[in-house]
């Protein structure tokens, strides 16, 4: 039918007149300080490689020789023939590290969002969303059938008053680091909010885990919380371990709960046991080796005081996410292009990825980064700012 194709259309036409029509990179080399796009060398700004593990050499053989043994693909679903030693060594390692009896491995975050929501929440209950909270715990609070309801950003008062207000099972879901403004829930005072209302926390920390804490276990470990306090914990692969996947930490009851119910576990084929076995070395990578989130939090720091030096509008974020706030869309794009034309790569994020009015230069930093590649950035910032 000529419908679809007029949507279709539609849709792709308008997001080019309003400058926030997406294009795909095709990178000619491994994630790092420095890629290769086009035959030509970036330094890039714009990846989740927190830790700089995704092309660490022991990481690289692990999958390599794991590759060997097992195969490049799973084959099948964990519960039929897909689930291979690997991926239990990598589970209990996952659950040891985070402090919680049982972890999960899901191919990917979004899927683990999803599987968790639609599986703990029914209609009746109540569930809870920060404003900001990523995509995918949007759409399994939307998916789940559960009444939906959002608080304002990191407005524990708000949530309070909503739940207050609410009756059945609640949860509440929030990303413990936000993706796009890269600042951090109040976590400590959620937890205590949940438990004084008999409500479960969920927390995603995708952007947490790895990087924060003073072991590397993320914005929980950060606000001193364990599992009594988070019940459900996801955490992705693919940012500080550098390597791919997701996992839900939590109780025997959870855990078994999500194996017999989650249809984004049950009906997906499982990663394969080359990217386990390479996550395993991440993990023991990001225990041995503190220096990179010490590394990486002084990189952060030499930023944001030379950005304040420059009065450039930095959101408030102590993580790695160091969101530029340029507004309007078109110079978004154009900001993004002069410095890509300098040798930066540095994504430019608009709607409906952030509100409307907001569209910023999402700057990532690294422990693979040097304080003089900084440097650089601060310069080519201060050079590109000022033009229109």
């Amino acid at each position: 039918m000529a419908i679809f194709s007029q949507r279709l259309g539609g849709v792709l036409d308008q997001r080019k007149q309003q400058d926030l029509y997406r294009q795909r990179l095709t990178l000619e080399s491994a994630q790092g300080p420095l890629i290769r796009l086009q035959g030509r060398e970036y330094l890039n700004f714009c990846s989740n490689d927190y830790l700089g593990l995704a092309a660490h050499p022991r990481v690289v053989a692990a999958f390599v020789e794991a590759a060997a043994t097992y195969g490049v693909g799973s084959g099948a679903s964990h519960l039929v023939c897909g689930h291979s030693t690997p991926h239990r060594e990598l589970e209990e390692a996952l659950a040891e590290f985070t402090g919680r009896p049982r972890a999960l491995l899901f191919s990917s975050g979004y899927a683990a969002n999803i599987g968790v929501l639609t599986t703990l929440l029914q209609r009746g209950d109540q569930v809870f969303e920060d404003r900001l909270n990523h995509a995918s715990l949007l759409d399994g609070g939307l998916y789940s059938g559960a009444r939906f309801r959002r608080f304002a950003h990191n407005d524990v008062s708000a949530l309070a008053l909503q739940m207050d207000k609410a009756d059945g099972p609640a949860l509440v879901v929030v990303d413990g680091v936000f993706s796009m403004d890269g600042d951090t829930a109040p976590l400590a005072e959620l937890a205590t909010l949940c438990v004084g209302r008999d409500a479960w926390l969920m927390v995603d920390d995708a952007h947490g885990f790895g990087v924060m804490g003073p072991n590397g276990g993320g914005s929980t470990e950060a606000a001193g919380l364990g599992v009594e306090d988070v019940p459900v914990l996801m955490a992705t692969l693919g940012k500080a371990l550098g390597t791919a996947g997701a996992f839900v930490a939590g109780s025997e009851l959870l855990i078994e709960g999500l194996i017999q119910q989650a249809r984004n576990y049950i009906y997906t084929t499982a990663l394969p046991p080359a990217v386990a076995a390479a996550s395993l070395v991440s993990l023991t990578l990001l225990r041995e080796e503190a220096w990179r989130r010490e590394h990486l939090a002084g990189l952060i720091n030499r930023f944001r005081d030379g950005a304040q030096q420059l009065a450039l509008p930095l959101m408030p974020s102590r993580s790695a996410i160091q969101p530029l706030l340029v507004g309007d869309a078109a110079r978004a794009l154009a900001l993004s292009a002069r410095l890509r034309e300098q040798g930066l790569l540095i994504g430019a994020i608009r709607p409906p990825t952030v509100p409307a009015g907001t569209s910023r230069l999402r700057i990532t930093l690294s422990a693979a980064h040097t304080p003089q590649q900084v440097d650089r950035l601060l310069e080519q910032l201060a050079h590109n700012w000022g033009q229109p």
